[in-house]
Formats: structure tokens, C-alpha cells, sequence
């Protein structure tokens, strides 16, 4: 009856429409009716509550999140303010669940715009585009924190929108944007085991400081993001570090933890004022199928087997099997071949896959057969779910892994560094079936990244001169596909390996440095490969880094009590490989050097990881990354000495003031030709000082030999100050006239002022003409312009010495 008058009042709201939005109100109007109470569509929206709760932190600052006034049809919605920066968050979500229990459709869009800092986007539309890295790393972010919460069993289509209000340019916007969400889904209804709670974390002066300001962060050793779950449990961190030592690293996971609670308090808060009832899981509608009988069976396997049917069958409907008896059925079947796949060293990535795939299509093909009335869609699920369980058991059972490795043990390494001559700087890492080739390329100063003023506002970011760009092509695991850099996964590997090499750059190192990595072959954790690939390299081009940085991943696998609430066993795993990525429950990736943490990255899939764990991981991932250094410094140690032929070079050159226009040129004309002659770059740094890139040393010397032609000059006469000396006229102006003192030297301005005691508006008045002799009176440079300086004025008004003239000619006639 609800849901009748719900149509009514929907088709009345909404006259006109067509069949298709007809069929979008009904799901709308099922969705309103399963979960909400009220059965009109007014009534929905003037029934939502308002509310909100202020959260205080140890620092001071408090955080508000409200509900109820904006985006009231979304599901959920709230707004975080912290300070004067704002973020409107929505969580909508399906009215039926998924069909596929796989994965969980979730989709989180973060969007920055210009307008909540005031300013226009400088692109040619003048509008806001596409997403930006920032947007894209923290929409990854809120997805890594929230997804783990999700109901496996109940799986709806949900997708969290992030919108930027305001920013004030001193609290960034990703925290509020991670709680926003939390808030968002937890109001919604939506089968969700939160809230969570984020904070960031910063170290200034060997103090813990929850959510510094920008200011604060440029001084901070750390940057560290963690959102927590009730009980103290960590569900992700994202960290950037300047060598913060293990014991401070662990400080602060556990300073973030007890900060996040707070947050998860007052949401809860927030839920008991505005929020809607858990909702309940709707009936998926049924296809009309003709029931199987098991005179149908009988012949369908007679069929299959050749046999003919003899004697009479009773005709009676088949009942779908349960889920328990599938799985039993396929694990008399599967178990013993996956068992001896997963505990067989002599297997790598592609035969294993391979191994498993042919055992996988054997078994649901004998299942199909077997249980015809069974849904088709969900044999392959109850293969995976066995083929899990087995891999992890054996873990569990044998503390040995599927390549024959103990649980601490690493792979096989192998480092090799200049791998091509023409490059400034290559390395080629093997670890495993990992494999990374990292190139490095020095370029000018002005060749480094810079942002716009709107993103420099959002993003807190100027420029940087060191970049990382990381590429994963479909070869390096067996498969076709597009090849691109701009996808999540790939700005996210990248990110988090510029963010571990970036503390061992020199902060005044003159060039740009753009470090490529381009991963070859692909068997679990790229991203750290990268990072011990790009240290090779970067010591490879002479790069005079602090110390050495390498990374290794962590993975985990863990057993639950009955009640399926807390880990009764675990084992952690160093140097993951990609199937115990896959099926583990746990990514823990750790970089940094012997002295410190440079960055760290925790994704978990299960509903948060105690801290002992967590503490565990970074004890385990310290000394694998050790372990990792040892083997690296074994092909190379420090960065080289020895200047590469063809290594750029950056000198300094210093322009006297009154050669500056002589140096540049009219209009930068000497500039411009000398970098299409030799393919250096000069830049001015300040006033008289000249950078000059070289791709190479023989460009540079060749561009030095211009240079000191186009300033070399005949050697010019002393001139004394306050001497008179006789000046020829080289050319009048509206301003005044140009002369010089001798021949070859660069002509000098006489304004008006200084010829005449009158006042004059033009030089012609005087009766001057081009090459007419006067005298004048010389007061040497000019302290700013370096400009010579005369006057005729003064020798009109008091006597003078008699001229010098500087003339050859005239002075060997004087002489005689």
C-alpha cells in the first residue's frame, strides 16, 4: 500500500515522463519505503533531522560536522569545518543490493574547485576540468579507510561524492573529507560497521602535533594520516617522513589512534540525533526459470554420459542445493589438487595461474553438471572461497609459503645500475618476478613543476624539483590492455615512492630530477621496487643523496574466533608476493633508510588490525628494508664521484650592470641564439647573476666562447671623474642625445636636462647635429644602471679646465 502511494505522489510530482524514468521513480519509491519512514516523497525531505556535534582535540582546535541543512535527497550528507576550511560529503547508495559479492561497488569522487578559494581556474575554459593528482590520491585515501567496513553479505552500489566548499589555506581538506564520509555513510543507513575516525599527525621539535596547519607541516619531520575503527583498531595509514626514527613513527600511530577516537565518539553522537535505521536487506527479484524435475536431470546426465533412460521417473522439483553442500562437494573435488599447487616451490606466477585456472574450469564445470539448479553466477565464488581458505590454511598449518619461503625470508635479488650510457642515471632492480627499470633525468631549474595560484591554495604545493613518475604496462603481468599513466593505481605507486626518495634529495640541488620507473614484470610490490630501483639510480647519476632508501611490503594473514570479532591467530609475511597480496589481508608497505622511516602506506581488508600488529609489521618491515640495503650496497654504495660525459652542467655567471643590455640583447636576442646554437639555457637568478644549464660539458664550453665574445671589448681609456672631455653626438633623441667619448664604445645618454641651462623639451633647439663635437663634464658610472654620466649644463654656468679629447686623430694632432 506504501508503495502505492508513493508511486501516486511520484507520477503526480513528475507528470509527463516516459517509460524509462517511470522505472527509475519505482526503484526510487522501493528504496524510500525500505528503509525510511513516511510514504510521500514530501515527507521524506522534510523529515530529515538536523544535528551537530563538535570534536576537540589535545592541540586546542576543535572540528564541527553538521547534517540536515544541505544535499538533504542524498542518502547521507554532512559538513566538516575545521578552522575556516568547509567540505560538503553525500553517501548514496542503491536500493537493492549487488549481485556480484566479489568486490564492493564503491566509488569515491573527491573534487577540488577554484571557487573555494577564491579564484578562477587559469585553464582556456575557465572552468573547473578533470581531476588533478591531489583529487585523485585523496579520493583513494577515503576509498582505503571506508571499504574495509563494508558488509560482504549486504553489498550495495554506494558511491561518496567530496566536495570543497572553502579553504582557508591553512587546514587542508583531506581529513575533513575522510571524517565527512565517515559521517556521510553512518547517517545514511546503509549496512556499514562504522564510524571511523582520521587525523594527521605531525612531529614538530620531537612534539606530536594532531592536524598542524600548512605552516606547521613545512617544518614537520612527519606527515602521517591514520583512520581508526572503535577498539583502538587501525584501519589505514598514509605517511610521508623526513628519517623519523621506529620508535617516534610508533609514537605517533599511537597518538593518531587515541586522537581518532575522539572523532568516532561524537560521531556516534551525531547518529543518535540525525540518523536513519540500519536498513534491510531487499529481495532480489526472481527470473521466471521452469523448475527442474528429476526425470529432466536424469536425461540431462544421460545425455552427457551417452546412456539411454529406461523405466518410468516421478516428476518431482528439484531443490537448489545450500551453499555448504556446493562447497563440500567442491572441495572433495578441488582440495588435494589446489593443495599440492599451492605447496609446490618449483611453480612461478604464470604457471600457477595457469595450474589453478585449469582445476578451476574442471570443478565448476563438474559442479554446473552436478547441481543444475544451483545459481550458475556463484560456483566461481565458491571456488575462490575455497581456494582461499586452502592457501591461507597451509600458512597456517606448514609457517611456509607457496614459493617455499619462511615467513621472514626475501626473495631473490638482483641489482644492476648503468644499464645505458646515454642516460644520466639507470638501474635495473630484480627482486623475485619483480622486475623495475628506473632511468633518472636532470633537466634546469625551470623545467621543474609548478602550480597554478588557485591549486597552490588547495593543494598547499608551489613547485617541486623532483618528480616521480611510475609506469605498470598491461606485458608486465601476461596481459593486453591500454597502456596509461594517469590511472589511480598508478598515481598512487608513484606518490608513494617519490615520497620515500624525497627525503634523501638535497633540498639546494641545482638541477630538476625526474626519476622514470617502469615496472617489466610484475609479481607483488612494484611500488617498493621502485623505491630501491630509484635509489640505485639516482646514486648512479651522482646525485649526492643522504643515504640509501629501499622499501619492502608486508602482508598478513589471520584466523577469528567464532563470534568473528577478534584475530585469535595471525602470521606476517615480509617481501609480499601478489597472490598473498591478493588473498592475505593486509598490504603494509615501509620505505625509508638505516636511520629512519620515509614512508609508509597500510591497506587492510579486513575491519581494522590491532595495534600490536600494526607495531609488529613495522618491526618486521624495518628489518626487511635492512636486509634489502645490505644486498643494494653491494652493487653500489654511494652516489658516484665521477661526472658522466654526457651529464648536464650548471654554472654561475656574473654581467657587470653596464653590460647587461650589450649581454642580452635587443629584445633577448643573444640569449635566444645562443640556446638554438648550443642548447644551453640561461635564466636570471637576480640582479647581474646568470644560471647557465648545459646539456654537457662541450656545450657549455662552447657557449662560454660566445658569451666572452659577445662581451670582450676593446680596453677603454680611464676616464677621471669630474675631467672634461670632448663627446661626439651619435644620435639625438626625444630625451635627450647619445655620445661617446671614443671610438667602439657603446653610446651614452645626455638628457635634456643636462645640456642647457634653459630648459629645454628637444635637442635640436641647441642646434645640435649628428657628429658635432661638444664638451662635457664626465661624473663617472651611474651605481644602479652602471651607465656613464656627463653634463654640458655645468660648464655653461662655471669656468672650466680646458677639454680632453680621447680622439686618436685629434690627439696626434695636438701632439705635433
Amino acid at each position: 500500500m506504501i508503495i502505492m502511494v508513493c508511486n501516486m505522489q511520484l507520477t503526480q510530482c513528475w507528470s509527463g515522463t516516459r517509460a524509462a524514468s517511470s522505472k527509475r521513480l519505482l526503484e526510487y519509491a522501493r528504496k524510500v519505503t525500505s528503509f525510511r519512514c513516511g510514504s510521500t516523497l514530501g515527507s521524506v525531505w522534510s523529515q530529515t533531522k538536523q544535528g551537530s556535534v563538535e570534536i576537540p582535540f589535545a592541540n586546542g582546535k576543535t572540528m564541527t560536522v553538521s547534517t540536515g541543512q544541505l544535499a538533504r535527497f542524498a542518502d547521507g550528507s554532512a559538513v566538516v569545518q575545521l578552522g575556516e576550511t568547509s567540505v560538503l560529503v553525500t553517501a548514496v547508495c542503491k536500493a537493492l543490493t549487488s549481485n556480484n559479492n566479489s568486490f564492493v561497488p564503491l566509488v569515491v569522487d573527491y573534487r577540488q574547485k577554484a571557487a573555494a578559494a577564491g579564484r578562477i581556474p587559469t585553464n582556456f575554459l575557465r572552468k573547473d576540468l578533470g581531476a588533478s593528482e591531489k583529487e585523485i590520491l585523496t579520493s583513494r585515501m577515503i576509498d582505503r579507510s571506508v571499504r574495509p567496513l563494508f558488509r560482504s553479505a549486504e553489498i550495495y552500489d554506494t558511491q561518496i561524492m567530496c566536495n570543497l566548499l572553502a579553504v582557508d589555506a591553512k587546514n587542508d581538506p583531506d581529513i575533513l573529507a575522510i571524517n565527512g564520509a565517515s559521517a556521510a555513510l553512518l547517517l545514511s543507513g546503509v549496512p556499514w560497521e562504522g564510524p571511523i575516525g582520521a587525523v594527521r599527525v605531525g612531529l614538530l621539535d620531537n612534539d606530536l602535533v594532531v592536524n598542524p596547519t600548512r605552516k606547521e607541516q613545512q617544518s614537520s619531520k612527519l606527515n602521517l594520516v591514520i583512520a581508526a575503527t572503535e577498539g583502538n583498531k587501525v584501519l589505514m595509514i598514509d605517511a610521508s617522513a623526513n628519517n623519523v626514527i621506529q620508535q617516534d613513527f610508533m609514537k605517533a600511530v599511537k597518538f593518531g589512534v587515541k586522537e581518532a577516537q575522539k572523532v568516532i565518539r561524537q560521531l556516534k553522537e551525531l547518529h543518535k540525533m540525525s540518523g536513519k535505521p540500519r536498513r534491510v536487506k531487499a529481495e532480489q527479484p526472481k527470473k521466471a526459470l521452469t523448475p527442474v524435475t528429476e526425470v529432466q536431470a536424469v536425461e540431462e546426465r544421460a545425455v552427457d554420459s551417452g546412456e539411454e533412460v529406461t523405466g518410468e521417473a516421478v516428476e518431482q522439483p528439484r531443490q537448489p542445493p545450500s551453499d555448504e553442500e556446493v562447497l563440500e562437494r567442491c572441495s572433495s573435488m578441488a582440495y588435494e589438487s589446489l593443495r599440492t599447487i599451492f605447496t609446490d616451490p618449483a611453480h612461478d606466477k604464470i604457471s600457477r595461474d595457469v595450474a589453478v585456472t585449469e582445476v578451476r574450469v574442471a570443478t565448476v564445470d563438474t559442479l554446473r553438471k552436478e547441481f543444475p539448479t544451483y545459481e550458475a553466477m556463484k560456483f566461481s565464488d565458491v571456488f575462490n572461497k575455497l581456494s582461499k581458505d586452502t592457501f591461507r590454511n597451509l600458512i597456517f598449518e606448514m609457517n611456509k609459503r607457496c614459493d617455499g619461503r619462511g615467513l621472514d625470508d626475501l626473495r631473490y635479488i638482483s641489482c644492476q645500475t648503468d644499464i645505458h650510457k646515454p642516460l644520466h642515471g639507470s638501474a635495473l632492480f630484480q627482486r623475485g618476478q619483480t622486475q623495475v627499470l628506473c632511468t633518472v633525468t636532470f633537466d634546469s631549474l625551470d623545467s621543474a613543476w609548478k602550480a597554478d595560484p588557485a591549486s597552490v591554495i588547495l593543494s598547499g604545493l608551489k613547485e617541486k624539483n623532483f618528480m616521480l613518475h611510475y609506469e605498470f604496462p598491461p606485458y608486465a603481468t601476461n596481459e593486453t590492455g591500454r597502456l596509461s599513466a594517469f590511472g589511480r593505481r598508478e598515481l598512487g605507486h608513484g606518490a608513494l615512492a617519490e615520497k620515500a626518495l624525497r627525503a634523501v634529495i638535497p633540498p639546494d640541488f641545482p638541477f630538476t630530477i625526474r626519476l622514470t620507473s617502469e615496472v617489466l614484470e610484475s609479481n607483488g610490490s612494484s611500488s617498493m621496487a621502485t623505491v630501491c630501483g630509484g635509489s640505485l639510480a639516482l646514486m648512479d647519476a651522482g646525485v649526492p643523496i643522504s643515504e640509501p632508501a629501499a622499501g619492502v611490503a608486508v602482508g598478513l594473514v589471520t584466523k577469528y574466533d567464532e563470534s568473528g570479532e577478534e584475530i585469535v591467530e595471525y602470521r606476517i609475511l615480509t617481501d609480499l608476493l601478489g597472490i598473498e597480496d591478493y588473498l592475505g589481508d593486509m598490504d603494509f608497505k615501509l620505505a625509508g633508510t638505516r636511520t629512519g622511516i620515509t614512508a609508509l602506506q597500510l591497506d587492510v581488508k579486513i575491519p581494522g588490525l590491532p595495534q600490536k600488529i600494526v607495531m609488529e609489521a613495522i618491526q618486521k618491515g624495518s628489518d626487511g628494508r635492512n636486509r634489502v640495503l645490505n644486498i643494494m650496497n653491494e652493487c653500489l654504495d654511494t652516489p658516484r664521484t665521477m661526472r658522466k660525459d654526457n651529464a648536464p652542467v650548471v654554472e654561475k655567471l656574473e654581467v657587470p650592470a653596464h653590460k647587461r643590455a650589450k649581454f642580452i640583447g635587443f629584445g633577448g636576442y643573444n640569449l635566444k641564439k645562443l640556446t638554438s646554437e648550443t642548447g644551453v639555457h640561461i635564466s636570471s637568478e637576480d640582479e647581474g647573476t646568470y644560471s647557465l644549464f648545459a646539456p654537457n660539458q662541450a656545450a657549455m664550453d662552447e657557449a662560454k666562447q660566445a658569451i666572452k665574445a659577445i662581451l670582450e671589448e676593446e680596453k677603454e681609456p680611464e676616464l677621471q671623474f669630474g675631467a672634461v672631455y670632448t663627446a661626439k653626438i651619435m644620435e639625438i633623441r626625444d630625451n635627450g642625445i647619445l655620445v661617446s667619448f671614443f671610438p667602439n664604445q657603446v653610446p651614452f645618454l645626455i638628457p635634456n636636462s643636462q645640456l642647457d641651462t634653459r630648459k629645454i623639451g628637444h635637442a635640436e633647439v641647441l642646434g645640435f647635429q649628428v657628429g658635432q663635437e661638444i664638451s662635457v663634464k664626465y661624473f663617472g658610472r651611474d651605481p644602479a644602471t652602471g651607465r656613464h654620466r656627463a653634463s654640458r649644463k655645468v660648464l655653461m654656468s662655471l669656468p672650466s679646465s680646458v677639454p680632453k679629447n680621447l680622439s686618436p686623430e685629434k690627439a696626434t694632432a695636438s701632439a705635433s
